[in-house]
């Protein structure tokens, strides 16, 4: 096992889950779904839990509803921590049906966001203009996210053309894929009614890339953060944690939380050993 050393505990410790990629990386990322915390809240977010944070989304249009003075503040404290800040998908679909994309994108870059989401989870981006902006994006020199989904269930796509979305995306310089759940997670994508993930259609979704870390899962439920951990490891990339949950969702990826760690004690243990010491096998 890889030997971490915890400053506060001031201890070498081995996580039960080895081999968690450190910052800065791209994989194992974690987006933190930013509703609307204030400045102090933000630094708290921040000295607690920066180590473990990869992208702050300052989610839907909210960042318009900043003054300028507190948005430029909010993106610089993130970004001195070594976060990433990106605003909502929304905000650039609000932006492109008005015809000011292009402008839009270039504001983003003036107020200082590193990272910028292409998406057409409420409207209909065409493909030509879907590929035109997310170029245009990385050449401004932003981490560009695109994200496959419709919000409404009424309006979903077929698999077979979110697989195809996910390709031309990852060819056209997308950083990485984002797959829509919606902040609550249930009843949209992948996701049934009760936020159970339909393991058929992320298998086919898996199908369209070479390396699973091309995707972004948003997974706002905790049972959906511990299933992609077990089927895709610790460093699957996870989007739309709530705040109060970067920590938490850390330790359900190396192994501090009991459902993660009776996957590491049942991988590491010969079967039987775990009868006799009283661990409770899957």
């Amino acid at each position: 096992m890889r030997t971490n050393h915890l400053n506060g505990w001031e201890m070498d410790f081995n996580f039960p889950i080895e081999g968690r990629t450190p910052k800065p990386r791209d994989e194992g990322l974690t987006m933190v779904l930013d509703k609307g915390l204030g400045l102090q809240e933000t630094t708290d977010l921040l000295e607690v839990g920066a180590s473990y944070l990869d992208f702050l989304k300052l989610s839907f249009g909210t960042s318009a509803l900043y003054t300028p003075e507190l948005l430029h503040k909010k993106i610089s404290l993130a970004r001195s921590y070594g976060v990433d800040v990106l605003p909502g998908g929304t905000f650039f679909e609000v932006a492109y049906i008005q015809g000011k994309a292009e402008l839009y994108l270039e504001r983003a870059k003036a107020l200082g966001f590193s990272a910028i989401e292409i998406s057409d989870g409420t409207i209909e981006l065409p493909a030509a203009a879907r590929t035109k902006y997310i170029k245009h994006a990385v050449g401004l020199g932003f981490k560009v996210l695109t994200e496959v989904g419709k919000k409404d269930q009424r309006d979903s796509s077929p698999i077979s053309l979110m697989r195809e979305q996910i390709q031309q995306d990852v060819k056209d310089g997308a950083y990485k894929v984002i797959i829509e759940a919606r902040e609550s997670g249930i009843g949209v994508s992948i996701f049934d009614d009760q936020g159970n993930i339909d393991f058929f259609k992320m298998q086919q979704l898996l199908l369209a890339v070479a390396d699973e870390a091309a995707i972004m899962w948003e997974a706002p439920l905790k049972k959906q953060q511990l299933a992609f951990i077990k089927m895709l490891g610790n460093n699957v990339n996870l989007g739309n944690i709530a705040p109060k949950d970067i920590l938490a969702l850390e330790c359900l990826r190396v192994g501090l939380r009991g459902d993660t760690l009776r996957i590491a004690l049942r991988e590491q243990l010969p079967a039987n050993q775990g009868k006799e010491k009283g661990v409770t096998s899957f």
